[in-house]
């Protein structure tokens, strides 16, 4: 098979990138912003950069992506389910977007290659993606939202005497740090998802190995980059749902929440678990809300997000699903 179909993958999943990048770029910056820690412009100039670096970091979630959720076919029928899954996740990306919803772009891209296999006939790999996927999915917001609530409760006992103003002033300062370490888990995450479908769509069509499961220098490269310029073109309508809408956040709330979920995001990482940022950071604003009161978190927001969370793998899935139908016609 020569290079131009996976050259359109290749186009495909820099689209799907770019929009997870201005998708996301509140998970990392809508706490910094909404608090003033950092002024718009800098901190998605912080976001994207620390998304580039990032990128490089998180080769062990692309393996996962790219050996563990699908058997991809042999063929133009393999580098079509990469497409399909593609054009479902980015078609979902965009839902969500315009909705002001922060729904993962990482489900949709897993729930997108389930839903073009499917439609393929090719195989899924079911107890991987439940042991890879569904089960991280499950613990990472219990985990932010339980490690948000206990840090910021011992924030609030630790400077229990402190005088508020010198106290916030300085978990402004420190913002700059949880933020910078959010957007760097981000791109470790996000960046190598993607790179993980291109390298789906190298093994289908013949130019690398099925036994080959490392990424192209290349790909994570490029998807590093075309992330954070995804990233700097920002995310505002999701923005002001998170940084606004399910709590009103302050310096030490902001900080507390990004420095869980950034937790949440390397240690999932570290064991290759392809997790949603969006679900750490959510679950971990959610978590510190709640240090004041239960009223103090709207609850109907957070519901709204948690039904975008449950539509996002069988919507993009559909999408995905439908999309390889239309491409099949052209093989």
């Amino acid at each position: 098979m020569d290079w131009l179909p996976v050259a359109l993958v290749v186009v495909l999943a820099m689209g799907f990138t770019y929009t997870n990048g201005f998708h996301d770029a509140a998970n990392a910056i809508a706490t910094s912003v909404s608090t003033r820690a950092l002024t718009p412009r800098i901190a998605l100039a912080l976001a994207a950069v620390m998304n580039l670096l990032g990128g490089f970091a998180g080769v062990r979630v692309a393996q996962t992506i790219g050996a563990d959720i699908i058997e991809v076919p042999m063929g133009p029928s393999g580098v079509a389910v990469c497409a399909a899954a593609l054009i479902g996740a980015t078609g979902w990306n965009l839902v969500t977007w315009w909705r002001g919803l922060p729904s993962s772009s990482s489900h949709a891209l897993i729930g997108g290659l389930g839903g073009a296999a499917l439609a393929a006939g090719a195989t899924v790999k079911w107890g991987s993606i439940l042991d890879r996927v569904v089960v991280p999915m499950v613990l990472s917001p219990l985990l932010g939202l339980a490690g948000g609530f206990l840090l910021m409760t011992a924030i609030l006992w630790g400077f229990r005497r402190s005088a508020p103003g010198p106290t916030a002033r300085g978990f402004r300062y420190a913002q700059t740090v949880s933020a910078a370490a959010m957007a760097f888990g981000h791109g470790m995450q996000d960046a190598a998802k993607t790179a993980g479908i291109v390298a789906l769509a190298l093994v289908a069509s013949g130019h690398r190995s099925g036994d080959d499961l490392s990424i192209p220098w290349w790909v994570i490269a490029l998807s590093a980059v075309v992330l954070s310029l995804g990233t700097y073109a920002g995310g505002w309508r999701i923005m002001r749902t998170l940084g606004r809408r399910i709590i009103d956040l302050d310096p030490p709330h902001g900080f507390a929440a990004e420095t869980t979920a950034a937790a949440v995001l390397y240690a999932a990482t570290a064991t290759g678990a392809p997790i949603s940022t969006t679900h750490a950071i959510t679950a971990a604003i959610t978590g510190v809300g709640a240090t004041r009161s239960a009223k103090a978190v709207r609850w109907g927001v957070a519901r709204q997000i948690v039904t975008a969370w449950v539509l996002t793998f069988p919507g993009a899935g559909v999408a995905a699903a439908t999309a390889y139908v239309l491409l099949s016609l052209l093989l």
